[in-house]
């Protein structure tokens, strides 16, 4: 039998393991994946120490959105430790100015205990517009960002707006590395990615079909397929 690959996933902002609860279950036969804590800190190195302190000496590292900010800030600190990245729905630019006021109102409304209300603002960027009126399928993700709660979130955007510019820093990466992104993806779109792809010595460019930011819950099968092809290259 052959042993499993360690695999540390890394959830987006507002999102906790759920966000992966299909891929965890599609992927046990192949890897042992834990899910690393993005709640407690407000800055990406934070989030990083606190990743590499409770993972395995080496490992695969899969990150979704912020969670993919998080895998490049470990790879500026400790290459040596992982075997392969896949970055999900993510980008390797800074935060627009733009960006940074909006996340600033958001973070205001969170203070004030308005949560749900970002919550509602976020949906319609975070999934394919077919899936909005889905109740069943909506449900379950507000009921993630809520149980992630206030005080995280205006930790964890405190840590997204603090972002270096890493494009350049893709450079530096050898492992296999899968870009993988929801081909309607409103927040970080399918060219993003292929900027990255252009940056890594070897990038790999999948685009999903029928899904925005959110592809592991949005097209679970296809996300997991291409992550265990990524594991076994």
């Amino acid at each position: 039998m052959t042993a499993r690959t360690p695999l540390v996933l890394v959830p987006g902002l507002l999102c906790d393991g759920a966000l992966f609860a299909p891929q965890v279950a599609a992927l046990a036969d192949v890897a042992d994946i834990t899910v690393a804590d993005v709640a407690q800190d407000d800055t990406l190195a934070g989030m990083a120490d606190r990743l590499l302190a409770a993972a395995p000496e080496t490992f695969a590292l899969a990150g979704l959105s912020m969670g993919g900010y998080v895998v490049q800030e470990v790879m500026r600190r400790a290459p040596h430790r992982v075997s392969r990245i896949a970055l999900i729905d993510t980008n390797a630019r800074a935060d627009r100015e733009e960006q940074i006021t909006a996340r600033r109102e958001q973070m205001a409304l969170a203070a004030q205990g308005r949560l749900a209300e970002v919550a509602e603002m976020l949906l319609p960027f975070l999934i394919h517009p077919a899936r909005l009126a889905d109740a069943a399928f909506t449900a379950p993700i507000r009921e993630m960002m809520l149980r992630v709660g206030a005080e995280a979130f205006i930790r964890q955007q405190t840590a997204i707006m603090g972002r270096p510019d890493g494009r350049e820093d893709l450079r530096a990466i050898t492992v296999p590395a899968l870009c993988l992104v929801g081909q309607d993806d409103a927040i970080t779109p399918p060219k993003v990615h292929q900027e990255m792809v252009d940056r890594l010595a070897a990038g790999e460019l999948v685009v999903i079909e029928g899904s925005g930011h959110l592809p592991t819950l949005e097209q679970p099968q296809a996300v997991s397929a291409c992550l265990r092809s990524w594991l076994q290259r």
